[in-house]
């Protein structure tokens, strides 16, 4: 039961071959089983998975259906979960047991998914290793000496291991896109205000969208369609119908116009990430889409626009976590500064200093306008040459990631090496624009990922994509071994 994708558990389930029970069980004994291999879970919710498990057969008994019903998943630890432990990964919040539902719980419990746990990740998502959590480094399972991307790395884990057909994870700079691309999954950042923030601790308020993780487009479409929606408790939540994201899956490509920029194919990239691609593209190309080379001009300057808004962004909505109101409190303060110093100097772990202490710094008087200002100009530049392009294509296709997953620690003493992993990811989080990583192959036996961006609002058409170039290749069917 493991191997089955969520859209064949949803025909199972309506078919009655077995009940959700049964498989909450099966995932739940082989979560125990493997986990500590991988650790990919922070908590594991079995009780409550049951309860929602044997709720979701008495709603299919009395005659409901749904393709979420009784479909078991799990939520990155950053999305608030009431009654159970939110740390966000974080030593500051190792004691935080949520009031209240986020609204992506709270929507995907109302459709009747079952949640197995929370998933690790990197301290409150900054990170691209999935090595920065308080509770120890997550392993790919394609190779247990390698990262498996972050910081959505425990969702994209434990779903590539088989320990669970789906799960959420949130993406500010590429965090669900590029831990798909690292384990060989298909992963959606949707459009910035598609997906309800309420309830989602904050790295950087502008930058972070919500999504799902999964082992084909068919399945992401299906978790993209619980998950999205106007919500009113979110100020950035915008109110656009959500379409049906699978009925739009089986779309002919023909006449497709796909884009592939210039600029991806400079000296940081691996050749033999970009010969998957060309390869890619020529699928593609078998399927009906006509490809041009288009020009992403101010793509050059996404890493430092990036890492001087995100930090901002996280020095100012982390500034919270001050050991008054809730998390993590020092021992024995001496006053009121000593209580602010100590609680965040041990609560916090040295990554995410780090980044509070750069974003405040840009924040600072006689800084903001040489730095915070000049990079929010380069923002909108970075925008507007998606949407001249976006004139000329449909479709942008290039790498997700410059090089296949690193060894654990590999980058642990140089920041920056780790930040230009997200070279292809943070333009689209800096336009809002959506985004999917979805397998293109293998490189040293470590998966690749192709990435995907359309304009706003358009998952359905990269969904679309995703699934026509999936129903003819087999990438994203590999299992690693021992899993």
């Amino acid at each position: 039961m493991h191997q089955l994708t969520l859209a064949e558990i949803a025909r199972g389930l309506a078919d009655k071959k077995f009940s959700s029970e049964e498989l909450t069980k099966v995932l739940l004994a082989r979560i125990a089983q493997l986990d500590p291999q991988l650790n990919s879970f922070i908590s594991i919710t079995e009780d409550l998975a049951l309860q929602q498990a044997k709720a979701a057969d008495a709603r299919r008994a009395n005659g409901e259906s749904g393709a979420l019903l009784g479909a078991p998943i799990a939520h990155k630890d950053l999305f608030c979960t009431q009654g159970i432990r939110t740390s966000c990964g974080s030593k500051m919040l190792d004691n935080f047991k949520a009031p209240y539902d986020a609204t992506v719980v709270a929507k995907l419990a109302a459709a009747g998914a079952v949640t197995l746990g929370k998933t690790n990740m990197d301290e409150f998502a900054m990170g691209s290793a999935n090595e920065s959590s308080y509770y120890g480094a997550v392993k790919n399972p394609w190779n247990l000496e390698h990262v498996p991307g972050g910081s959505s790395g425990g969702s994209a884990a434990a779903v590539a291991a088989r320990l669970l057909p789906a799960a959420t994870g949130t993406d500010t700079g590429g965090s669900i896109r590029q831990p798909a691309a690292l384990t060989n999954l298909t992963g959606l950042k949707p459009t910035y205000g598609r997906v309800s923030r309420w309830g989602m601790i904050a790295y950087a308020s502008s930058l972070d969208q919500g999504g799902p993780l999964a082992r084909t487009a068919e399945d992401c479409a299906i978790l993209l369609q619980g998950m999205a929606g106007f919500d009113p408790q979110d100020s950035t939540s915008i109110d656009e119908p959500v379409p049906d994201y699978s009925a739009s899956l089986n779309g002919s490509l023909q006449g497709l116009r796909i884009g592939v920029p210039k600029e991806y194919f400079g000296a940081g990239l691996d050749p033999r990430i970009a010969e998957l691609i060309h390869n890619s593209v020529k699928e593609l190309e078998k399927l009906g889409a006509v490809v041009k080379e288009i020009s992403l001009p101010n793509m050059q300057h996404a890493i430092p626009a990036y890492y001087v808004i995100a930090p901002a962004e996280a020095s100012s909505n982390l500034s919270r976590f001050d050991g008054v109101r809730f998390g993590y409190r020092c021992e024995d303060p001496k006053n009121l500064i000593d209580l602010y110093k100590r609680s965040r100097g041990e609560g916090f772990g040295p990554e995410v200093q780090r980044r509070i202490m750069v974003g405040a710094y840009a924040l600072s008087a006689g800084y903001y306008d040489a730095y915070y200002l000049k990079a929010q100009k380069i923002r909108r530049l970075i925008k507007n040459d998606f949407m001249a392009a976006f004139n000329e294509v449909d479709i942008i296709l290039g790498p997700t990631t410059p090089n296949p997953a690193w060894k654990l620690g590999a980058k642990n003493s140089d920041p920056v090496a780790a930040y230009l992993e997200d070279v292809y990811t943070i333009t689209a989080n800096l336009a809002g624009l959506p985004g999917l990583s979805m397998p293109a192959g293998f490189v040293d036996g470590l998966p690749v990922g192709v990435q995907l961006l359309a304009p706003y609002f358009q998952e359905g058409r990269l969904l679309n994509v995703a699934h026509q170039y999936q129903l003819n290749t087999d990438w994203h069917t590999r299992t690693p071994t021992g899993f």
